[in-house]
């Protein structure tokens, strides 16, 4: 597979057409099959590079601009639609290349799912590799009605390859009681808030390599509505802000990240592909460095 072409769809704001001198790589990871309630968000990678050319190159957060930065963007992968176990190893034959050439991956979904193929090539790499979960859902599950491939299942996978105490989760306010259970007596579960609990856990990562995964429906439908599996009772684009800042301003070695679940379809406001393509800026600007 090419690393260092483009596959398909729009660029994100800025990015530069040189591979081998970026830093990081965006990559679109359009599968949304395994869902258990709405589809669409195979639709979000290209939703969030075209929110994208309303943005300002300068974050006045961090005071840097992406005109500070060289990053690519490969657009979507081609993934075979309705086939989950090869499309996720097209993904994980793509990161694979990206761990190899010792680019930052910066992956945006699709559903979930499509962060587990990341996730094993990262840990390769790095394997005292820390986790920080950011979601809805605590994606505990061994299986979603017996299927073992399933947006439910991704952190739960990581969590058996990585070890569960390398999982820190934040903002999860949904899940089955088995789920919860699990979490309680294996993870570093902190529910319903984020930022808080992120401002006291982040000095026990203090260097060690982090993979970032934020799934968009930690935000309250409020404020982005687009997404599958909405829950109420999120927190606030600005609290997640917060927490991106928190991270990058950390002593934390993020060696890679996704955005996954924006599914534009469901927002004719466009305020959920909007918000995901700052959220983009924030993380680019803060982790890659």
């Amino acid at each position: 597979m090419k690393l260092d072409q483009r596959y398909s769809g729009n660029v994100f704001i800025l990015s530069s057409e040189d591979y081998e001198n970026s830093k990081a790589v965006i990559y679109g990871m359009p599968m949304d099959y395994t869902v258990s309630f709405r589809p669409g968000s195979r639709f979000g990678p290209g939703r969030i590079r075209e929110a994208s050319v309303g943005l300002e190159e300068y974050s006045p957060y961090l005071d840097k601009s992406l005109e500070d930065i060289t990053y690519f963007d490969a657009g979507d992968l081609l993934l075979p639609f309705g086939n989950p176990q090869r499309s996720l190893d097209i993904i994980q034959e793509y990161a694979a290349g990206l761990v190899a050439d010792n680019k930052f991956p910066f992956g945006l979904g699709g559903e979930h799912l499509v962060s587990w193929p990341v996730l094993q090539e990262v840990y390769k790499k790095h394997p005292d590799l820390a986790i920080i979960h950011i979601d809805a859902h605590a994606d505990l599950r061994e299986n979603y009605e017996g299927e073992a491939l399933s947006h439910s299942t991704p952190i739960r996978k990581a969590a058996e390859l990585i070890g569960s105490r390398n999982i820190y989760q934040y903002g999860i306010r949904s899940g089955s009681r088995e789920e919860w259970q699990y979490a309680r007596e294996n993870i570093n579960f902190y529910p319903f808030e984020v930022a808080e609990p992120l401002r006291k856990t982040l000095p026990d990562l203090s260097g060690r390599p982090v993979y970032v995964t934020i799934d968009i429906d930690v935000l309250d439908p409020s404020c982005a509505p687009g997404t599958g599996t909405a829950e109420i009772g999120g927190i606030t684009t600005k609290e997640l802000l917060e927490a991106i800042h928190l991270i990058a301003g950390s002593h934390v070695n993020v060696v890679g990240c996704d955005l996954v679940e924006v599914a534009p379809i469901y927002d004719p406001t466009e305020q959920t592909p909007i918000a995901a393509s700052k959220l983009v800026r924030e993380m680019l600007l803060g982790f890659v460095k």
